[in-house]
This record gives C-alpha cells, sequence and structure tokens, in this order.
C-alpha cells in the first residue's frame, strides 16, 4: 500500500485499520482473569515482564489467601514475594502491591479509585497499568495502554514515529477515536498474539496486509 498523501487519507486509513479489527477481533478484551477492579490490578502488575498465562496460574491461589486489599496491606513484601516468584522480578513486584494495597486501604477506602490522576498515586500503577484498570474494570476510556504489542504493532502500522509509551498513547488518541481507545488495545494485543509477531509475522493470513508497509513484512 501507498502512504496516505494527506490527513484525510491518513484519516481513512486508521478508519479502516480499526473497521477490520473489528472484524478480525470483535469480542477482544482482557486477558487477565479478575473478579473486580482489585484483583485486575493486582494482575496488571503481576503482568509486568511475564505472560498473562503465567499471571493466570498464579492469581487464584494468591487471591484466596489474600482475598482483599486489607489483607494484601498486612502481609510483609518479603513473604508476599515467595507466592508471585513465578512471575519474576517478585521482589519489586511484592513491594509495589504491598504499596499499592496500602494506598487503597488508607487513601480510597479499600476501592480502587475511577480516576487517572487518582490512580497515579498508587504505588506500580503507572499509565499503563491505570489504563488497563480504568478501561476493563471501570470502563473509562481514560487513554490506551501501551504494552510492548502495542507499542510495537502501532509502530508497524505507522501510527507513531515515538518509542516512548507515554509519547505513543499521545499519538494514538490524537488518531483513535475515544469509543474505540479500550477495544483497540485489547484488539491490537491479540493481534500481536496471533498474526503479528516479532519474529515471524504471518502477514499473509493478516486483514490489516494491504493497509500495511511495514519495511519487515513477510510474504
Amino acid at each position: 500500500m501507498k502512504r496516505p498523501k494527506n490527513a484525510a487519507e491518513r484519516k481513512q486509513r486508521v478508519a479502516e485499520i480499526l473497521q477490520r479489527l473489528d472484524k478480525m477481533y470483535p469480542n477482544a478484551t482482557c486477558a487477565l482473569h479478575h473478579e473486580n477492579p482489585w484483583q485486575l490490578l493486582v494482575a496488571t502488575i503481576l503482568s509486568a515482564q511475564c505472560t498473562d498465562k503465567r499471571v493466570n496460574e498464579v492469581t487464584p491461589g494468591l487471591f484466596a489467601k489474600y482475598p482483599t486489599p486489607a489483607d494484601f496491606a498486612a502481609v510483609r513484601p518479603e513473604v508476599l514475594a515467595q507466592d508471585i516468584r513465578s512471575t519474576g522480578f517478585f521482589n519489586n513486584k511484592a513491594k509495589s502491591i504491598v504499596g499499592a494495597a496500602q494506598r487503597v486501604t488508607g487513601a480510597f477506602g479499600g476501592k480502587v479509585p475511577k480516576t487517572m490522576e487518582e490512580m497515579l498515586t498508587i504505588p506500580g500503577a503507572a499509565r499503563k497499568t491505570a489504563n488497563v484498570v480504568l478501561g476493563t474494570a471501570y470502563g473509562i476510556a481514560s487513554g490506551v495502554v501501551v504494552d510492548t504489542h502495542v507499542q510495537r504493532l502501532s509502530a508497524r502500522l505507522d501510527l507513531t514515529k515515538n518509542t516512548d509509551p507515554v509519547k505513543i498513547e499521545q499519538d494514538l488518541v490524537k488518531i483513535i477515536p475515544q469509543d474505540k481507545w479500550i477495544l483497540f488495545s485489547h484488539q491490537i494485543i491479540l493481534h500481536g498474539r496471533a498474526l503479528c509477531q516479532a519474529r515471524n509475522p504471518q502477514c499473509s493470513a493478516c486483514e490489516l496486509n494491504s493497509l500495511c508497509y511495514a519495511k519487515d513484512k513477510s510474504v
């Protein structure tokens, strides 16, 4: 595909990308298993540098052992670290989760807040984590989740020239309609796992192939 020559063509291309993503992944949702916003917050913190599959294996036992934010707030980080050891970077994650629990119980009455500003005061919750929780748990489109898949595919699809996640998000919210922010992130993450893999993109099977001019496209 030739690159769009003007703003109107670029807007039309983005609209077509979104339409095709809707066709491929109409029911895309968060892969992290959870029953409430707090569990999603914990699972999202655990998912850093770890597969969702592994997180989903760890969290059922974790939430059975620590049912509430108050339970997490009361545990020592070095103890919690052993419960989440298999997710990697467990010492840092344990400190973040205990800190998050103490913040949620101390400042927000045990309820995960519903604004970006408040979410960003929680240990372990940068914009990506905050967007995951606000979007998936509350249906609040506060921004676009930029994880490694969204970062990589947004570049491949020429939706951004930036490499910093915050700047990538700023670019995406300018061109993606707000009512698509939540779904778009889930769709791109699924697409990155299913077809547009980093080492072996399956371009011939991809609905976006004719709209994509990434340099590393496969035949």
